[in-house]
């Protein structure tokens, strides 16, 4: 999955946690001997495309982490095959998808019986500067590590396909080249412990003005600490539960702003009765100012919350009625 524009913040520099590195390089043939037996090339297809991507070993019983636009072509009745870094190969079944985090589990036939499961890291205590270590299987070509630095962290990244947006919240950027066919597979620190799922590659646009394919050094995974509940529900019911504010906003442009006499931000079309907008004091005809401290400019930043209430997150919540101005914390509610 290609993407050509990123948006979000740098993270500030600092010290990781429970004894991660800041050096300038991994031991790579170390993590890669460590690390690649668990990761997987995932070949999918329905008969009229096909194509390939990466994945992890993530439970005992043959559970594959991979991303969503991975395996979507095979959803319909189509095919999965893993195969393991010695070359052997399993059909395999999809578990569950999430297109709205790009996140599936899917389980190899065989169990990936003798096969080794990936060790979790925490994606919390990277900093900006540490190595990591991306294993997958670009352009096909399976067991395949490259290496690199955590070039920024909390990016936002909208990735469109299928028909629907998906997006990559709390992202890590990395140098570490990525490719097509890097999607879904590890990116791990130095310990070989998986802190992200590669996900997307920023691109330069050609002379034509189309993008072009291959790695310029910014690469996009979701950070583990958001994927490991999602893989964890998938693999215990199948879907995902996602969350709400309870409220639906839509962007007011600059004109109809001042048009209107209104602050520009997010227009509160409803509130859901009960809701956490509702509870929280937000009504119909409210203008959205800010959410979590930055300026409300588009709805993606609501769903970018919601997302994030995965991990436990409240949401602040800046809004404008007649003129005055409000700030209240939501916490987002379970859809039903």
């Amino acid at each position: 999955m290609l993407v050509n524009a990123t948006s979000g913040r740098e993270a500030e520099p600092g010290v990781p946690s429970n004894g991660g590195s800041t050096s300038a390089v991994c031991q790579a043939s170390t993590v890669a001997a460590d690390g690649l037996p668990s990761v997987v090339t995932i070949a999918a297809g329905n008969g009229q495309s096909s194509g390939t991507g990466s994945g992890s070993i993530i439970a005992d019983g043959g559970y594959v982490l991979t991303n969503d636009h991975v395996i979507s072509v095979a959803a319909a009745g189509g095919q999965l095959t893993v195969r393991y870094s010695d070359g052997r190969t399993s059909p395999a079944d999809i578990v569950g998808r999430d297109p709205l985090t790009d996140l599936a589990v899917i389980q190899a036939a065989d169990a990936a019986v003798d096969r080794p499961i990936i060790q979790f890291g925490s994606s919390q205590s990277l900093a900006v500067g540490q190595p990591v270590v991306a294993l997958g299987a670009p352009l096909g070509l399976t067991s395949t590590v490259t290496s690199g630095i955590v070039s920024a962290l909390d990016r936002h990244v909208p990735v469109p396909g299928d028909g629907k947006t998906a997006h990559l919240v709390g992202a890590i950027q990395t140098d570490a080249a990525i490719n097509p066919g890097n999607s879904g597979g590890a990116l791990v620190d130095c310990d070989g412990q998986l802190v992200g799922v590669n996900t997307a590659i920023a691109t330069v646009p050609n002379s034509a003005g189309q993008a072009g394919g291959g790695s310029v050094g910014l690469g996009f995974a979701i950070p583990v600490d958001l994927a490991q509940p999602i893989a964890d529900e998938l693999i215990a019911t199948g879907t995902v539960t996602h969350y709400t504010l309870g409220m639906q906003v839509q962007r007011i442009l600059p004109d109809a702003a001042s048009a209107a006499g209104l602050p520009q931000g997010l227009f509160v079309l409803s509130v859901s009765p009960g809701g956490p907008a509702e509870q929280a004091g937000i009504t119909s005809g409210d203008v959205v100012t800010q959410i979590n401290g930055r300026p409300a400019v588009s709805t993606e930043q609501v769903t970018v919350a919601e997302i994030s209430a995965k991990a436990g997150a409240d949401v602040e919540i800046t809004f404008e009625r007649a003129g005055t101005s409000s700030t209240v914390t939501l916490r987002p509610e379970r859809q039903s």
